[in-house]
């Protein structure tokens, strides 16, 4: 990757989070990285945030308590444009729903659908 985005991870499972985080900064020396626990903490963070992003992937899990993944990108949908045009959203998740993976796929926010465990290598070839 030529560029150095800042990354958040939104998803509730804790191994989950430590696993993607270590990969992120062993694979890309990734720094700083955010973590929130749920949709609504990744939203208010994109709120608190956006003037300071100059761009931003997030990475998104769908099943999550409080605001799930899919909720999370309906209240994206409502964000200012030039706060979203800055955003990449990759969903990762381990669901087997082919209706949540056709969902996710179709929203116009999301870039891609990986199942977990992500591999690296997926990443860095969205960015070639």
């Amino acid at each position: 990757m030529d560029f150095k985005p800042q990354f958040i991870i939104i998803d509730d499972n804790l191994i989950d989070q430590f696993v993607t985080k270590k990969l992120l900064k062993k694979g890309l020396d990734v720094n700083p990285l955010f973590i929130a626990n749920n949709g609504k903490e990744g939203i208010e963070w994109l709120l608190k945030n956006s003037d300071n992003n100059e761009s931003l992937i997030i990475l998104l899990d769908i099943q999550m308590p409080i605001m799930n993944g899919f909720e999370f990108l309906d209240e994206f949908a409502r964000l200012e444009e030039d706060v979203k045009e800055k955003i990449e959203i990759f969903v990762i998740s381990s669901t087997l729903d082919t209706e949540e993976i056709k969902k996710a796929k179709e929203n116009k926010y999301v870039s891609d659908f990986w199942n977990k465990p992500f591999r690296l290598d997926l990443l860095k070839s969205a960015f070639r």
